[in-house]
């Protein structure tokens, strides 16, 4: 049986999670539980898969969760510290970091350094601080969740990198596929919120929509895989079945196909190198009619190759296109800016932002709130 502990168990990826263990059974046992705010829905978890540990970062979040479940059930704790003490104190087989943004950093440090395996679906971990964890990665022990890269490090096994000549990226286009600029004017969080093909959470969403989310997945492929930015191409497919594929230098083509649901890559990473039953129906085939396969609209959606230059660029820019993205998608939730606002948020923070080299995590926060500081400001006055 192997432990697992998981970090943002209350977002779209960690209740899929739980619905992964809980169909394979006794092959695992969910250890700990961390959260940001839903205590409700935590301490449901907590009764029903019997957690002995768990985390709330609000802490009076974690107050109100110690008093909906029964005394002496679960140790509950609080702040944004606590969720690393999990790592040591549960000592699990598999960290799931399901966490949202930048704060998902640490998480990844943490369950790396301790020699635990990282199923992992916080790209922004490896978007703002792949320079500094991937060094801590030893093989075999960061799995990840996306479906795009666990795709690409499905269609790697067995093969030798050095005899990779591209990774396709695969993008939905999102629910605004084919519009205008003009169009997206017009676009309202109820809109954008619509993904026509994957069930994800509110600012997965968003980032979907904008293409911000297929940038952050190609720095992410970037230090997952080692690859070099020219050798990394994003591609329409509306279909969303293909998940990406991975081109060699004899000009044959791996393509990773399955059904458009997240437990599949979930269970891969949790199972691998097994492969158990399908969570899920498989695809059917003779069901999948035509496939397309389109350029995206560098025009239309900017933030698909504002993303990608700071990715090239490196050092701080990641962080500040990362950070200032973050703060644009929660004011636009909120319907405080226009859509595009997104996209005048994050080329106004690269076009204010200072070259930098990482030194630290630390340094990373540093850079973090700094942008963050400028986004606000900037906001106030767009």
């Amino acid at each position: 049986m192997k432990k697992i502990a998981i970090f943002g168990s209350t977002g779209s990826i960690g209740l899929q999670t739980l619905q992964v263990i809980e169909q394979l059974g006794e092959e695992f046992e969910v250890v700990a539980l961390a959260a940001r705010s839903s205590y409700e829905v935590v301490a449901e978890q907590v009764v029903k898969y019997k957690v002995k540990h768990a985390s709330m970062t609000n802490e009076d979040a974690a107050e109100k969760l110690e008093r909906l479940i029964p005394v002496g059930l679960c140790e509950v704790s609080s702040g944004a510290h606590s969720m690393i003490n999990l790592i040591e104190i549960t000592d699990p087989d598999i960290v799931v970091n399901a966490l949202v943004g930048a704060a998902g950093l640490r998480v990844t440090e943490a369950t790396l350094k301790a020699g635990k395996v990282l199923g992992l679906a916080n790209k922004e971990s490896l978007v703002v601080g792949g320079d500094l964890v991937i060094p801590l990665a030893k093989e075999g022990q960061l799995m990840p969740i996306d479906s795009e890269h666990s795709a690409i490090f499905q269609c790697l096994q067995g093969e030798a990198v050095s005899e990779v000549s591209r990774l396709w990226v695969t993008a939905s286009g999102g629910p605004f596929r084919g519009k205008t600029r003009e169009y997206l004017n017009t676009v309202t969080p109820a809109m954008a919120l619509a993904h026509p093909t994957w069930n994800m959470g509110p600012k997965i969403s968003i980032d979907s929509s904008t293409l911000v989310n297929k940038a952050l997945e190609v720095i992410e492929a970037h230090h997952l895989f080692g690859m070099p930015f020219d050798q990394i191409s994003v591609v329409v497919h509306p279909q969303s079945c293909v998940h990406s594929m991975v081109e060699y230098v004899d000009g044959s083509v791996k393509a990773h196909l399955g059904t458009t649901d997240m437990r599949i890559p979930i269970q891969y990473a949790l199972s691998y190198p097994q492969r158990f039953k399908a969570p899920v129906e498989p695809l059917d085939f003779t069901q999948l009619g035509s496939l397309e396969f389109l350029p995206p609209d560098w025009d239309t959606f900017r933030c698909l190759s504002l993303g990608i230059e700071a990715g090239k660029k490196g050092g701080s820019l990641p962080v500040v296109f990362n950070a200032a993205n973050e703060v644009a998608v929660a004011s636009f939730l909120r319907g405080e800016i226009p859509y595009l606002g997104i996209e005048y948020t994050i080329e106004a923070s690269l076009n204010a932002a200072r070259f930098e080299e990482l030194e630290s995590l630390s340094h990373i926060e540093e850079i973090d709130a700094q942008t963050r500081i400028f986004a606000e400001d900037y906001l106030k006055v767009l």
